[in-house]
């Protein structure tokens, strides 16, 4: 019997998506491939594939973060989901109820799928292992741990631009220390094998050894990092972290690590930049940057409903409609 962190079912299908650490590149290549087919939902008159009616999804958001809980929102409505969400500051929970009672009452309701953002790591696992046999979860970010559904559609959008992984160099440049996106980007670059991954920061940000637990090359100099690169992935800095001992000051930051036309020069010509967001402008990377032509930050964000899409469908086990999806899809359903 499959533990219950297991993210797979008794058929090896995805029935959770918590982490991408310990999932096959098959798998991570089939998400991409689920999420290509529902780019063209967005060109429709109508926006829906009916693969998850009657289906209930519940965006529980116990940490802030409008860009992703919309994309979720979107992505669960596109599906033809019924879709709940959740006030933390005014529910049951923030009166004192426990998030397991939160969460037997919500199952109560007959949700069959969990969308779970929270600051503390390892809370999405903790509802996959408490969650009912028939209830799936996925891990909207938590705490410093894993971000993967960031990730994929980080994935995603480097796909789209350059198609064989096995043939680049990947720069990520921020504060790895504490991002859960970083660390979710390098298990899912690992796995689809990338052979070069960079990761630039200051010192302070960067964790220990993290070159042998994620097999990346470690910079502390921003042009050294990203020369040659053909993805530049850049990462928000946190407002704390320019407050304290860690970094002097978000101009000094800027300084020493905002990425500028000038020092993108040294990538390759065609490199793409990219942002989970939102970005700081003036302190991860001027505006010449993020407008420029080789960022494709506001298309980050469109493939991100894709990608949901498909990691909803797949845990839902609707991937399985693929040939009613195409058909769907193709007479705008």
């Amino acid at each position: 019997m499959n533990s219950p962190y297991s993210q797979l079912d008794v058929r090896g299908k995805l029935k959770h998506f918590l982490t991408i650490d310990g999932l096959s590149r098959e798998l991570l290549t089939d998400i991409l491939d689920q999420a290509d087919g529902f780019l063209s939902v967005a060109q429709q008159a109508v926006k829906k594939v009916p693969l998850c009616r009657g289906k209930v999804i519940a965006n529980l958001f116990f940490e802030n973060s409008t860009r992703t809980r919309t994309t979720f929102e979107l992505a669960a409505k596109r599906l033809s989901a019924d879709v709940l969400n959740l006030n933390i500051s005014t529910s049951a929970t923030a009166k004192g109820e426990t998030l397991l009672d939160t969460l037997r009452n919500l199952e109560a309701m007959q949700v069959d799928l969990f969308v779970v953002r929270h600051a503390t790591s390892g809370a999405a696992h903790f509802i996959a292992a408490h969650a009912a046999p028939h209830v799936s979860v996925i891990n909207a970010g938590d705490g410093s741990h894993a971000h993967p559904t960031q990730a994929m559609l980080d994935m995603f959008t480097i796909r789209r631009h350059k198609p064989d992984f096995t043939q680049l160099r990947v720069a990520i440049v921020g504060d790895i220390l504490h991002s859960r996106v970083a660390r979710s980007q390098m298990l899912a670059l690992k796995a689809l094998g990338v052979p070069e991954i960079h990761v630039i920061a200051p010192r302070t940000l960067m964790p220990a050894r993290v070159e042998e637990a994620f097999g990346v090359r470690v910079f502390h100099d921003l042009r050294e990092g990203v020369r040659d690169a053909d993805v530049v992935i850049m990462l928000r800095i946190q407002r704390e972290r320019m407050n304290s001992a860690l970094l002097p000051s978000a101009h000094e930051y800027f300084y020493l690590f905002g990425l500028t036309e000038k020092r993108l020069a040294g990538a390759r010509p065609d490199a793409i930049v990219m942002h989970p967001g939102p970005i700081n402008r003036g302190v991860e990377m001027d505006s010449q940057v993020a407008d420029g032509s080789r960022s494709v930050i506001l298309e980050q964000v469109s493939n991100g409903i894709a990608v949901r899409m498909a990691i909803m469908s797949m845990c839902l086990g609707t991937q399985n409609l693929r040939g009613q999806q195409q058909e769907a899809i193709a007479h705008g359903e």
